[in-house]
């Protein structure tokens, strides 16, 4: 899984020369929390929320409203961005950028490759991409199986559902520490869910849950 796949490819970036005032807008109207920095297409910086509220005057200022407005129409976004920026490339996978993105406790990394910003990789978009790996909001049915961890299961799972002529969209199987695996799969369309049930048991699959799942906008 690339980080390509799943980046926000719509950027909306500000220019060093843009206002605090105007950023602060800017974030406001588009429900954003960070923005791109770029000059002469290529990323200079990032400028957060957080930055913004460090360059604002505090509630305690004794300036008038006329001076605070002064103050930050005056400031330039180059006087207060985040220089060193953290960024991954489209090749990488989401795993990688993921991992950039906890151990630097940021919520943003722009997309760069040959100095060229492609777009940018939020939490929001790894929120989705999870939900779309997952398989969340597709009508059928989910199928959660708990096993011994032995070579084999994952596919003996499949070849039972195949056997059905039925689909699997999504699979997903992560062990646990008591030694056994999770498996999840989630399988397309309306069928005989008991019929289904009762060919994993004679098999003597283990399964947990069961649960019709419908359709959704993600």
């Amino acid at each position: 899984m690339a980080v390509k796949d799943f980046m926000t490819k719509k950027v909306v970036y500000i220019s060093p020369d843009t206002t605090i005032a105007h950023a602060a807008d800017m974030m406001r109207d588009q429900g954003l929390h960070r923005l791109p920095v770029i000059e002469n297409d290529q990323l200079v910086g990032l400028v957060t929320e957080g930055t913004i509220a460090e360059a604002s005057p505090s509630k305690a200022t004794t300036l008038s409203i006329y001076e605070m407005n002064y103050l930050l129409n005056k400031t330039k976004v180059k006087d207060v961005m985040i220089r060193k920026v953290i960024t991954v490339s489209p090749f990488a996978s989401l795993e990688d950028a993921v991992y950039l993105m906890l151990k630097n406790k940021v919520g943003i990394l722009p997309v760069v490759e040959n100095d060229q910003v492609y777009g940018v990789i939020t939490d929001r978009d790894v929120f989705k991409a999870f939900l779309e790996i997952a398989g969340y909001g597709e009508e059928g049915v989910r199928v959660r199986f708990v096993v011994d961890d032995e070579v084999g299961r994952l596919e003996e799972i499949i070849r039972l559902i195949v056997d059905e002529n039925l689909n699997i969209s999504n699979t997903v199987n992560f062990p646990r520490k008591d030694g056994k695996v999770i498996i999840e799969v989630q399988i397309d369309g309306k069928f005989d869910i008991d019929k289904l049930k009762n060919k994993f048991v004679s098999h003597e699959l283990h399964i947990d849950s069961i649960t019709k799942t419908s359709a959704k906008v993600l």
